[in-house]
């Protein structure tokens, strides 16, 4: 781990420079701690797993019939062009998370780049991305749905099983049941292996015509081609996911920008193989529907023309399961952006607090999806993946000028992370221009919903985040000295009031509870102060603090 993540990490979590020797010895140790604690979990076959799974999906389900009502059957090249502009951000990416290893994934590397400001407009930007993707997945889940209803003969209102969908996945992601995730990549494993199958199968078929495709993509023009590659941008939303965990890799300098190139490579090849064979196989513009619109399930026209209408059902079923899990983890991490912020100080602290029961942040779960309601009812599939591909690659401009940022200034932040992405600086100068030509070429939902989000970032910053974005360390200084010392009655006391503010009976408290704590005990702080305490306490992250530790390390008891 670099000089500057080992600095960032300890000042996340001391935010104060004068304590006593017994806790100033626990920090000392944090870089052990971390190492030990980060480097045991996640190899290169689970990095290569996890960012396949949030990567592949809408991807293949949804945007090929899209993309094509753009730019015709050629759309392969397109898909070839994307990853080309997603290359720098992942090999960025891979170098800031082994710098900087911990929860909050890009939101922590450009908030701890360019401030609070830049952070809340890049926090609620991500958020809506990652909204806008799982609105787009549970829009596609809808159109398979659709299609398996009819295949049995009986009605379901698109609305109301897209809207069902996320109800169930939001009572899930509040309830904690992390194992469904677990489903995830099985599906979508053997719903990959179908598609192989059948675009083997394909080759073989009467009516596949190899050369349409390519002759199409290279009479397109460049323009058109430009156009649609920003528009299946949004597929590879997922490849640089997995950074977001980085500090759980086995061996984050090598397993992690291995693996996100991995991913990449075989996510790229599956793109475009497919949709190659996709559209040399089905005669026509098979895309467009009778209403002279692209059709939103288009895995179930490939599979059904080569292989038959029962296998295209099959296909359909797959699809609804995956793109559920996929909307499932989807709001699983924009909530996680929200929470992260609010940790911060950029949010108010209700978005931090934790369900004393079930131990999630309901209240951002809650308005994620509510976001996700409004979306599935107001905007039409095309513009989601237009605003959510828009979104996601002016995020990834900004994290390739977080690299050129931290190396020009290394002298002051000792930057010097274990991977550091090759072919610097033209791989990052042309990860910003591509993407940044991208953008321009989207047009206006693109240049819309890049003001919206920095309109929006600006109003919260301004209305909350400036207030209390700034660490307060006295108030820890000051806490530890009315706290250290306790008779063996004050210490009881304390513990009483402690177990009592515990609601959940988990032996730790969510900052709700620490605070109420704390005014039970006399301690007069401000809501900022205590949030403040309760995040330096809270040093693996995870919203709560456990009681018993809380008074090992801050309370000497002296005897009576």
């Amino acid at each position: 781990m670099s000089e500057f993540g080992v600095r960032y990490l300890a000042t996340n979590r001391r935010k104060s420079v004068s304590i006593n020797a017994h806790v100033e010895s626990l920090l000392n140790k944090v870089p052990e701690r971390i190492k030990s604690t980060l480097s045991r979990t996640i190899g290169l076959t689970g990095v290569v797993i996890i960012s396949l799974s949030a990567m592949l999906g809408s991807g293949l389900f949804v945007l090929p019939s899209f993309a094509a009502m753009i730019m015709g059957e050629g759309i392969w090249l397109a898909f070839l062009l994307a990853a080309s502009v997603v290359l720098p951000g992942a090999l960025s990416k891979s170098e800031l998370a082994s710098g900087m290893p911990s929860s909050g994934g890009s939101y922590v590397y450009l908030e701890r780049t360019y401030g609070p400001l830049v952070g809340t407009i890049s926090g609620l930007g991500l958020w809506a991305s990652f909204l806008l993707k799982s609105s787009f997945a549970l829009i596609g889940f809808s159109a398979y749905m659709y299609t398996v209803t009819t295949y049995f003969d009986f009605e379901l209102n698109t609305y109301v099983v897209s809207l069902s969908a996320l109800i169930l996945i939001t009572v899930v992601n509040i309830l904690g049941v992390k194992k469904v995730k677990i489903i995830q990549a099985p599906i979508l494993g053997f719903t990959l292996c179908l598609l192989i199958i059948v675009s083997v199968m394909a080759l073989f078929a009467d009516t596949t015509d190899l050369s349409g495709p390519w002759n199409a993509a290279w009479d397109t023009d460049p323009w058109t081609i430009a156009e649609t590659a920003a528009f299946v941008f949004v597929a590879y939303a997922g490849v640089t996911k997995v950074a977001a965990i980085g500090g759980e890799v086995k061996n984050p300098g090598k397993n992690l920008p291995y693996g996100i190139i991995i991913s990449l490579i075989i996510a790229t090849v599956l793109y475009c193989s497919i949709t190659y064979m996709m559209m040399a196989t089905i005669p026509g513009e098979w895309w467009v529907n009778s209403n002279g619109d692209a059709i939103e399930d288009p895995i179930y026209k490939f599979v059904e023309t080569v292989a038959g209408s029962k296998i295209g059902v099959f296909a359909a079923i797959l699809a609804v399961l995956t793109m559920i899990s996929m909307a499932l983890a989807g709001i699983l991490a924009a909530s996680r952006f929200l929470f992260a912020m609010a940790r911060d100080g950029l949010l108010p602290q209700s978005l931090e607090e934790v369900n004393a029961k079930y131990e999630t942040p309901h209240w951002p779960i809650i308005l994620t999806a509510a976001a996700m309601g409004l979306t599935i009812l107001l905007l039409p599939v095309k513009d989601v993946a237009k605003l959510a591909s828009g979104f996601k690659i002016m995020i990834f401009i900004m994290i390739n000028s977080c690299v050129i940022i931290l190396r020009q200034t290394s002298y002051k932040h000792d930057w010097n992370p274990e991977y550091r992405a090759p072919l610097y600086p033209l791989i990052h100068i042309w990860g910003i221009l591509s993407g940044l030509a991208l953008v321009y070429i989207m047009g206006e939902k693109a240049v819309i919903g890049a003001v919206a989000a920095i309109a929006m970032g600006l109003i919260v910053y301004q209305l909350y985040g400036k207030k209390h974005a700034h660490p307060r360390t006295t108030p820890f200084d000051t806490f530890q000295k009315q706290f250290k010392s306790a008779s063996v009655s004050e210490h009881e006391k304390r513990l009483s009031v402690f177990h009592a503010a515990d609601f959940g009976g988990k032996n730790h408290l969510t900052c709700r509870e620490f605070q109420n704590a704390l005014s039970a005990l006399g301690f007069d702080y401000t809501k900022d102060e205590s949030r403040t305490i309760f995040h330096i306490v809270d040093s693996d992250e995870n919203g709560v603090i456990d009681i018993d530790e809380f008074f090992n390390t801050f309370e000497v008891i002296e005897d009576e």
